[in-house]
Order: structure tokens, then sequence, then C-alpha cells
């Protein structure tokens, strides 16, 4: 099953599942406790039970209101329906790791002054694992990403994103790590101010509970249009990780407490080349098989 979340235009927050038909039935609509995730996700804590489980018994008390995700997909890219679509929960921090693939390495040592230091990052035990957003800093589905005027080479990097619970992973999502490579690559040390910037993430479009999905061998694309135009894509898949997720959830948390909901990006494969920047008014559409699209336009900030 996927999980969404929709935010009507009178701040009225909805939980919505989607089952194997393609069928988006309202859980907020048969228990108006059950609003977020999080609520789902602490109930299985308790309970035992899995988020389907929990999800599939909640249905069985009465008949859903449903919705077609096609059409609030619509209208939240135009702006113009009663309920957008919504990042799928909130995260309470963001991490994400870096290097985790080949091309990522071979990218970040051609932008680099010190190449040397994304070898040794790639090839060592220890993971590169860093700070990316904060909760405001992360935006949803159809909401714009954000470029830093002070860099000259601005792009979206997409990843498979898990969630942890509890330090479980408990599922995954889609996360758009968008990055200042000129910044990074004048000096490793400014790689804060490349990736912690105001709208300098985004997740979505859905939740899939972790035994739902097998995260070694998923497909992920991206494209980028400008004025309707695609100007650039890439695909990759997640088999050619180095590095697994329970790997990097075990190190990102040792020594190192992090919250429920904390939202850890594993890394991008997919890069544009030096000569291609983004620019405001580009529309970035990131897939991942099983999970959905995430798509976000670009402004300055």
């Amino acid at each position: 099953m996927r999980y969404y979340a929709l935010l009507s235009n009178d701040g009225d927050t909805r939980l919505i599942v989607e089952d194997d038909r393609g069928v988006a039935m309202d859980l907020t609509s048969l228990d108006p406790d059950v609003t977020d995730l999080s609520d789902l996700l602490l109930a299985s804590s308790l309970s035992g039970m899995s988020v389907d489980e929990i999800a599939s018994l909640t249905l069985e008390t009465g008949s859903a209101d449903r919705f077609d995700l096609n059409e609030v997909m619509d209208t939240s890219r135009s702006g113009e329906g009663f309920y957008r679509l919504d990042r799928p929960f909130d995260p309470s921090e963001v991490w994400a790791a870096g290097v985790t693939y080949k091309t990522s390495e071979m990218e970040r040592m051609r932008e680099s002054d010190t190449p040397d230091v994304y070898s040794k990052v790639y090839n060592s035990e220890r993971p590169e694992v860093f700070f990316k957003a904060s909760s405001d800093r992360c935006v949803g589905p159809f909401e714009s990403v954000g470029i830093r005027a002070d860099s000259d080479w601005n792009v979206p990097e997409p990843e498979l994103a898990f969630v942890l619970y509890r330090g479980d992973i408990v599922g995954y999502t889609i996360g758009n790590d968008m990055s200042s490579r000129t910044i990074e690559g004048e000096n490793p040390l400014y790689l804060p101010q490349a990736k912690v910037f105001d709208r300098c993430c985004s997740i979505g479009p859905c939740f899939v509970p972790a035994e739902d999905i097998n995260p070694t061998d998923l497909e992920i694309s991206c494209t980028i249009a400008r004025d309707g135009v695609e100007v650039w894509s890439d695909s990759t898949s997640t088999s050619e990780m180095a590095r697994s997720c329970e790997e990097i959830a075990d190190w990102l948390q040792r020594h190192n407490f992090v919250p429920d909901l904390t939202t850890v990006l594993t890394g991008t494969a997919i890069v544009p080349p030096p000569e291609f920047s983004l620019q405001e008014g580009d529309i970035v559409t990131m897939s991942i098989e099983g999970i959905g699209v995430l798509e976000n336009d670009v402004i300055e900030v």
C-alpha cells in the first residue's frame, strides 16, 4: 500500500491509503483521529501489527471516502483544487549519505579541487553522512525547491529515502537533495552551505512501508523541463549502490540519537553535466519504481 497526505484550503489534513488496485481511500473519513502517518506508525509499534494491517482493519469499519489521485495531482500542480497533495509526513530531520554510487564519486571528483577525499569515502568503511534539512526547509510535491543565487552550478539529486521510527527503517519515499555544486566543489568544508538552505529538499509523493518494497533494485529516473521542453534526463538503479540502507541507518545512529520520522537520503548516481545548471521556472520530475513520481518547480532563494 501507499500512503498520501492531503491538505485542504481550510487547513484540514487527511491520510489517504492507495491499495494494490490503485483505489485511494480516506482513512480519516473513517476515524477522525487518524490524520497523519505518525498515527499509524505509533499504532503499529504498540500493537505489533504492520501499518498495512492497521489500515486494512480501519477500512473494514465502514465505507471510506475515495479520491482520484490523478485529479488531486493535477489540481495540486495548478493550485486550483480544494485539496492538494502534501508531504506524506513531516520529517523531524532530514539526513543524507554521499558518495554511495560510483558515478557520484567520479562526478564529485571532477567538480572538486580536492578530488581524493571522495575516493577515500567511497572505499572506506565509514560512509559520508551529513545533516541535510530541518523540517521547515523540506517541501512536498508540487512545491518550489530552491537554488542558491550565489552558486553558478545548481542541480537536483534524485534519491531513494528511508524513514526511521524507533531506530528501525519503516518505509521509503523519494527525496530530492538539491545541491549547489559550485560551492561544494570549491572546498569540501563548504558542504553545509552547498546542501542546507531554504527549500533545499523535497520528499514525496507518498510513503511505502518497508515490507511492501525491495529497496535493492529499484529504477530511478529524473527529467528536467524548461519552458515545456525536456532539457535533461537520466536513469539508474539502486542496485548500483555500494552501501545498503541498513548500513547507512546504523552509521547515522551510532552515538547519535535521531527522532522518529527522521528521513535519510541515500545518495544519487544521476548528475547533470557541468555545463547544465537549474534555472528558475524549471520543472524537476523524479520517479522511483514502486513509489511514484515527485515533481517540483524551481525558484531562486
